[in-house]
Formats: C-alpha cells, sequence, structure tokens
C-alpha cells in the first residue's frame, strides 16, 4: 500500500505502535508490579482475609519480587514523564 494524499501510513503504524505500548503495555507492566509486590500465597482462594491467617509469608513480598517491582514502576514512571515531556515540549 501507498501512502495517499489523505492517510500518512507512515505516521498511522507509528501511532499504532505508540498507542499500543503506551495504552495497554505500561498499564500490564503496572499490573506485573502489583503482582509482585503480593504475598506468596494470597491467591483469591475464597477464604477468610483475616489477618490472622498465619503463615510465614505474612511480612510481604520477598526479595525478588520487591526488585522486579522497582522496575516495573520505574519503567512505568518514565513512560508517563516522557509523554509529559512531549506534551510540554513538542518538536
Amino acid at each position: 500500500m501507498s501512502s495517499s494524499s489523505w492517510i500518512n501510513l507512515d505516521a498511522l503504524w507509528k501511532i499504532v505502535v505508540v498507542g499500543v505500548l503506551l495504552g495497554a503495555g505500561l498499564p500490564a507492566l503496572f499490573a506485573i508490579g502489583l503482582r509482585a509486590l503480593s504475598p506468596a500465597g494470597s491467591g483469591d482462594s475464597g477464604g477468610s482475609g483475616g489477618s490472622g491467617s498465619g503463615g510465614s509469608s505474612a511480612s510481604g513480598a520477598n526479595a525478588v519480587g520487591k526488585a522486579i517491582a522497582v522496575v516495573c514502576f520505574a519503567v512505568v514512571l518514565a513512560g508517563i514523564a516522557w509523554g509529559v515531556y512531549k506534551i510540554v515540549h513538542p518538536g
């Protein structure tokens, strides 16, 4: 396909790629970061969610999960900062 005077296909594919990455990728990365912070045995098993349930994972996520979460949140914040920068300083 070639570009016409009505549709600039080169710009269109760039918009679609950035939209998919930032529109779906950053929220997905944020969700991965939240999941990495959750304790190991905290699935939705339907049990009571009281604080006296016992277990060794009550202190929170492990060190690897926290590191993954920090990286995910840093990438999300960088994406937000880049978007704000591009809005304030276009071109």
